[in-house]
């Protein structure tokens, strides 16, 4: 990760990353279900819920899987 990164985007991740998991945990999904259901890694989805760095097709894919649009994790 780049270290010249401003605090709003570090800031944006992790409430992108809180927001995955509270809606994971709101439909009783473990990281390993929903790694299961959007076909994303389970090590990838706990460094999404942690607010690394993130592709725009994982985030699709576990936007998906659940069954929430983008920017719903996005912008909460």
């Amino acid at each position: 990760m780049p270290a010249d990164q401003p605090e709003w985007v570090l800031d944006a991740r992790r409430a992108t990353g809180d927001r995955i998991r509270i809606r994971r945990l709101h439909q009783n999904m473990t990281q390993e279900t929903l790694a299961y259901t959007s076909g994303v890694d389970r090590s990838t989805i706990q460094r999404m819920e942690g607010g690394s760095e993130m592709k725009l097709s994982h985030l699709l894919l576990v936007a998906h899987a659940l069954r929430v649009h983008v920017t719903d994790l996005l912008h909460g």
